[in-house]
């Protein structure tokens, strides 16, 4: 009898230790792998894609890991993660760098065989797998610099035209003939935001430049001398400014790229990425199911393109622009390298996102609990993290803010992270951007080497109650920003938050305010209401 029993208790811990273990599902990928392989470690799959649809097989079921070898994965179009290849609290997804490797995910193309051309600069032939034109390029891993005039300063507009607001006069001896102007691109500084925006014709006679639309936003104080009589501005992308060191060109009716090499670059060394993929990573659940549980760890994320609207871009705040060639929206806003829609818990630990076209990540709309952490975003092209909405979207016809608030992205986190370098090509850009959303957490974060703002919150020009509130913004250092813009702050505000706290945040080197409006330490502006600040 005792036999049996002990014989019996024995069999019911088995059991319950069996019930008790999941076996983990483990996913191995190398750029030298196979999509007919198994995903072994023995016989790793080549693509993300495909490890993607063998993590359907077990998703949710069992803890998933897909481990990366390093090297570099090419994407031209994003990874796509939705409810099919989530996790669950007890089963998550984690996408993780095989332990002491980097693989990188690229949404760029290699160019190499440089020729020497008589001017000084090298060129290369596009590859004929590029189709359209871009507008960022890369050598060496450095981002480099689109021929521009003057090559590292400004100029300042003359005179404004009648309208103020699609032609000036230029200064006499400032800008030399250019034969042919199609591809220039004027770049004007207002105060807290910039404009692009092709040139549509150049009088040399008058020195009259006039664009192809109305520059600035279709506000009323960005005309042209609103807040300044003669703004800053440059030129930017003809093959006359290709003179300085690091610039870069592309002719894309000869099919040809130009670079003037900079100390140190060897013609036969030397590699220059094009972006082609705008994003790499989107994670989007639906309003029956979100995509839940999705983590990556130790991955590098690099080289997306954004292409400019057909009439330019016309900043308003934060990568807000106006969207002349959208009928859905008058205000739209920069796309992410890695975007998030309707997902919960899903993470990004000791990863580097850098060399962007457009913002480095993007936790948009109704996601939860979700986290930024220990993790490196520096040269984007516009904000480094963005989280949650602006209040134009409409849901049912109204403000998704009045009609469907719980909609909100509510709990999300950025923490111990560095950013810097933000607004490489979109200057009225910030490090960390928050809209309306609820109970987020900002801390212990280093945000520096901005053109405008380190951290802003809220997206409401007056007190009227929206879901934006009980955020917390806590123990930052951030310095050297407003580097080249104004009327921003280390920390920027905007309406109603109750119960949101600003705390033990570090904030110096605030540049000298470059235009008309101030530059701030803290900046509570419009509609800032019931928001504590203290230590």
């Amino acid at each position: 009898m005792i036999q049996r029993a002990a014989y019996l208790s024995l069999l019911l811990a088995s059991l319950m230790l069996l019930g008790c273990s999941s076996p983990e599902l483990e996913i191995y990928v190398s750029p030298d792998g196979n999509d007919q392989a198994a995903g072994t470690l023995s016989a790793p799959v080549k693509s993300l894609q495909r490890a993607a649809e063998l993590t359907r097989e077990k998703a949710g079921q069992v803890p998933v890991t897909i481990y990366l070898s390093g090297g570099r994965y090419a994407l031209t179009t994003p990874l796509m993660l939705g409810p099919e290849e989530a996790g669950t609290v007890e089963a998550p997804v984690l996408w993780k760098a095989m332990p002491g490797e980097n693989p990188v995910i690229c949404g760029g193309i290699p160019v190499n065989d440089w020729e020497q051309e008589e001017d000084g600069n090298w060129s290369t032939t596009l590859p004929d797998t590029y189709q359209g034109t871009f507008r960022s390029f890369y050598v060496n891993g450095l981002r480099a610099t689109r021929a521009r005039h003057p090559n590292d300063s400004y100029l300042r507009v003359g005179q404004a035209g009648k309208d103020n607001r699609t032609n000036f006069f230029f200064k006499e001896n400032e800008l030399s003939e250019i034969g042919d102007i199609e591809g220039l691109e004027l770049v004007l500084l207002h105060d807290w935001s910039v404009t692009r925006i092709p040139v549509k014709s150049i009088d040399w006679k008058s020195k009259q430049l006039s664009t192809i639309d109305s520059i600035g936003a279709q506000l009323p104080f960005f005309t042209l001398t609103h807040w300044e009589d003669h703004p800053r501005y440059y030129l930017e992308n003809v093959h006359e400014f290709c003179d300085h060191p690091g610039e870069w060109y592309a002719d894309f009716k000869q099919g040809k790229i130009y670079y003037h090499p900079a100390p140190g670059d060897r013609i036969d060394a030397t590699t220059g990425i094009i972006p082609l993929a705008d994003k790499l990573i989107v994670i989007e659940g639906n309003k029956e199911q979100h995509a839940a549980y999705i983590s990556f760890e130790g991955i590098t994320f690099e080289h997306t393109a954004w292409k400019l609207p057909d009439l330019g871009y016309c900043g308003v705040q934060a990568c807000m622009f106006t969207d002349r060639t959208s009928s859905t929206s008058n205000w739209s806003k920069i796309p992410a390298a890695i975007e998030l829609d309707l997902a919960t818990h899903c993470s990004f630990d000791q990863c580097t996102i850098r060399n962007t076209g457009g913002s480095g990540i993007w936790i948009r709309r109704n996601c939860e609990e979700c986290k930024i952490s220990n993790s490196y975003i520096h040269d984007v092209s516009g904000n480094g993290v963005s989280i949650g909405e602006g209040n134009d979207r409409l849901a049912d016809g109204s403000p998704w803010w009045k009609s469907s608030p719980a909609e909100v992205s509510r709990g999300n986190v950025v923490s111990h992270t560095l950013i810097e370098h933000c607004g490489s090509q979109f200057y009225g850009a910030v490090g960390i951007w928050c809209g309306l959303v609820a109970n987020t957490v900002i801390e212990h974060n280093e945000i520096r080497n901005l053109p405008y703002t380190g951290i802003s919150v809220g997206w409401m020009w007056t007190p009227e109650p929206t879901p934006c509130e009980e955020n917390t913004i806590h123990a930052n250092h951030i310095h050297h920003i407003l580097t080249i813009l104004s009327d921003g702050g280390g920390i920027y505000s905007l309406g109603l938050q109750p119960g949101s706290r600003i705390t033990q945040n570090l904030i110096h080197d605030v540049q000298v305010n470059a235009g008309r409006a101030e530059s701030n330490g803290m900046f509570l502006d419009e509609g800032t209401k019931e928001l504590l600040i203290e230590n």
